[in-house]
């Protein structure tokens, strides 16, 4: 099928990562009507073995590049005719922020910067210019953000909502609040077509194992220690990345423009609750006796500008598209940990970076 012969051209950054890939395959599989264009850089968290199930589909274009080049983003644009973007490259872990702020910057603003400028100058008239073909699909921006953007809040039943005043605790939810009033002022300002959406803490399959989720279930298996930030009562909204990448569909086909959606899995732990459940399902999975790995817990000194705790309304999305999560979270984790060590392959060549050569064999750079 030729490009010019599908309905819409949907360039979706950062597709090779944890909730990227997600989003890909389901895009991918769902809408072959579509021509999906996965534009990553394959940093560290990027790699393209999360996508072998969908990379020979006629439907699928992998691109490798970088979102701050503007070069490269025009060529996309025009090559592939793309309509549509849905945003999701991003740096996103707190402790590298912390140590490296501008490399933050650097990607989740001016990254995010260039390819606002780029859609504009793409899909929006000059004064005097041609007006685009209104029988072709109305553009849409689709920048993916976070709750961190929002800050903190205290043990209480108050919850992030699409209202509630941005507050950034750490260099990462910096670069994405940056990202996230760019991307609003470029609907203000040019008129760009935009929506938003922010999301709780994703687990699943494909996640990168510095995370806590893959860590602890690799450091189980290999009976190696359990870090917990102080005391471990920080507590997070957990999302089965799943249920994320069926939001994400529904925003993008349904969302209001220049509306924000919040994400969330109704679905709070304290940090120490989940490690004790993820420790009493993987060694009943493992075949250890009952509590086995308690012992691996380690409590370390707490991060700097830890966040007390966060949670997610996502009221407006549920009445608005009707979208809710599918999974709770002892069913979530017990398909995560079995997921894990059923693809032991995949743990064992990321944990290595073996991953990181998939790219010069399946396209000989």
């Amino acid at each position: 099928m030729s490009k010019g012969a599908f309905q819409r051209n949907i360039l979706i950054t950062g597709g090779a990562g944890f909730i990227g890939s997600h989003v890909v395959r389901l895009f991918v599989n769902n809408y072959p009507e579509y021509r999906i264009i996965n534009l990553d850089k394959l940093t560290y968290a990027g790699n393209l073995q999360n996508l072998t199930d969908i990379e020979d589909k006629p439907n699928y274009t992998f691109a490798r590049g970088d979102i701050r080049d503007a070069e490269m983003l025009a060529a996309l644009f025009r090559d592939y005719s793309i309509d549509s973007v849905i945003h999701l490259a991003a740096e996103s872990h707190v402790d590298r922020s912390i140590k490296d702020p501008f490399t933050f910057a650097e990607t989740n603003v001016m990254g995010t910067l260039a390819l606002l400028e780029t859609a504009r100058r793409s899909w929006l008239p000059s004064p005097g210019g041609e007006i685009r073909d209104e029988a072709a699909p109305a553009p849409l921006f689709y920048h993916v953000s976070t709750d961190e953007v929002y800050g903190e809040l205290g043990f209480d039943n108050t919850l992030f909502t699409e209202e509630t005043r941005y507050d950034p605790h750490s260099p990462y939810s910096a670069s994405k609040a940056a990202s996230d009033h760019f991307v609003r002022a470029y609907h203000d300002t040019y008129g760009l077509p935009v929506v938003i959406s922010n999301c709780s803490n994703n687990y699943g399959p494909y996640q990168f194992p510095e995370k806590l989720i893959p860590l602890f279930i690799n450091n189980i298996r290999n009976k190696k220690p359990l870090p917990v930030y102080g005391k471990g009562e920080n507590v997070r909204d957990w999302l089965y990345v799943e249920d994320h990448a069926r939001a994400i569909d529904l925003v993008f086909h349904r969302g209001k423009v220049s509306e924000t959606y919040n994400i969330g899995g109704f679905n709070e732990w304290k940090n120490i609750d989940l490690i004790k459940t993820m420790i009493k399902v993987a060694d009943r999975i493992l075949g250890n006796p009952e509590g086995t790995s308690l012992e691996l817990i380690t409590y370390v000194t707490d991060r700097a500008g830890h966040d007390l705790r966060y949670a997610i309304d996502a009221t407006k999305i549920q009445k608005e598209l009707g979208w809710e999560p599918s999974l709770q979270f002892e069913e979530g984790i017990e398909k995560t940990i079995r997921w894990y060590l059923d693809n032991l392959e995949w743990l064992a060549n990321v944990t290595s970076g073996d991953y990181l050569h998939y790219y010069e064999q399946m396209y000989g750079e």
